[in-house]
């Protein structure tokens, strides 16, 4: 036992994981972001970006395949840097016209619950943001699912004007412009 822990040193492995994609970067080229990959780790591991995006190692690497299969790996980048490009503009116009509802419904008399919609066509996480509401403003909020797919956050009280301010100042991906304040009031029943 005593030989295992002397000084052979040998110490764990330091493993890098990529930053985009989660994968170490040398197996980055099999998962569907190569570009997004290839810039974060120039930008934060420069030393393995050249060693493993040099012009010398791509050569290296071709050189060892037959003519087909380079045909073949050059036909497959361009089909999955294509299909990268047209994911991300998909998502940039699904963001551009996806619209965050805030809407006051009234329960009864004089108190109020705040619902928020469609906060996850911009990448926020639904729970996190709920957690935070209910810190921020010192009340309950929850998560519940909504008929027509997608989630809702539900806050108790009238806060949609501060909600509104909140958005808009803790997350800056979201247009101003694609919030929008509804005010639902309760049905009167006939007596």
């Amino acid at each position: 036992m005593a030989e295992a822990s002397g000084s052979s040193g040998t110490y764990p492995k330091k493993v890098v994981y990529c930053g985009v994609c989660s994968l170490p970067p040398e197996y980055c080229e099999f998962g569907g972001t190569v570009k997004k990959c290839e810039d974060w780790l120039k930008e934060h591991y420069p030393k393995m970006h050249a060693l493993l995006y040099s012009q010398e190692a791509i050569e290296q690497n071709m050189s060892s395949l037959s003519l087909e299969a380079q045909k073949r790996a050059d036909k497959d980048s361009q089909k999955k840097a294509a299909k990268a490009a047209s994911a991300e503009a998909k998502a940039q116009e699904l963001r551009a016209t996806s619209k965050i509802m805030i809407k006051r419904i009234e329960r009864n008399k004089r108190k109020y619950v705040t619902a928020v919609q469609g906060l996850e066509a911009f990448g926020l996480d639904i729970k996190k943001v709920a957690k935070d509401f209910g810190k921020k403003f010192a009340t309950g909020s929850s998560v519940t699912k909504i008929p027509g797919g997608g989630e809702e956050i539900t806050v108790q009280g009238d806060l949609s004007d501060d909600i509104l301010d909140y958005i808009t100042d803790t997350y800056p991906d979201v247009p101003e412009d694609n919030i929008e304040c509804i005010e639902d009031k309760k049905k009167k029943v006939a007596a």
